[in-house]
């Protein structure tokens, strides 16, 4: 049978190592958990080694916090695409071409005056594929992203198929297109200022001149 001796501290040695414990906690205190938590680096070693990057304050807030006071009406299915009275043209179910519109992008600048909507669309052949991309610089306007048949001889009232409808200030995506006709964004500023939209394309489209 073996007997393990272990030491006994005595008083002094007791309290030494309660300092060196408690000196060891102040110092973590200070160079990390200060600057790391609370953005507080009063001997600069939080930068020094890094911790002061962690410190997320008020910047994780103001990433979540809205930047509209706009009370945006809750938009629902019944509004999408046009009246259930128009019915859809023939020509949705043409075949697609053999041959799509050839590869571009293109970037586009459009200006939403205050509290008007305007439309911006752009040619597309059925089955096309177009990636697109836009945000405001400022604000948020209300989008239907929508499509509307080529017809040879269109009614007064046409016929569209809305995609998304929407309160945003950016939007990316892909769009193949059902049917051969023109494909775009309808832009409603509901703000008291001017709002710029830029708009990216790439894919196989054209451009209206």
């Amino acid at each position: 049978m073996t007997t393990k001796n272990q030491p006994n501290l005595n008083k002094g040695q007791l309290l030494k190592s309660l300092i060196i414990a408690f000196v060891i906690g102040v110092v973590v205190l200070i160079t990390s958990v200060l600057p790391a938590e609370y953005g507080l680096d009063p001997l600069g070693t939080g930068e020094l080694f890094g911790f002061s990057k962690l410190y997320q304050g008020d910047k994780q807030i103001e990433k979540i916090t809205p930047n509209s006071s706009l009370n945006f009406e809750k938009i629902k299915m019944e509004k999408l695409g046009s009246s259930p009275n128009i019915s859809k043209p023939m020509e949705a179910d043409n075949p697609p071409p053999e041959i799509q519109y050839s590869k571009r992008e293109d970037i586009i600048t459009v200006v939403i005056p205050s509290e008007k909507g305007i439309e911006y669309k752009f040619k597309s052949l059925k089955y096309g594929s177009i990636k697109y991309e836009w945000a405001t610089d400022k604000g948020i306007v209300y989008i239907d992203f929508h499509g509307e048949v080529k017809q040879y001889n269109p009614p007064k009232n046409v016929f569209y198929e809305s995609y998304t409808l929407a309160y945003s200030n950016n939007m990316a995506g892909t769009l193949t297109s059902p049917f051969e006709g023109k494909h775009g964004w309808y832009f409603r500023n509901e703000t008291k200022e001017d709002i710029v939209v830029t708009i990216k394309l790439n894919g196989h489209y054209e451009l209206f001149k």
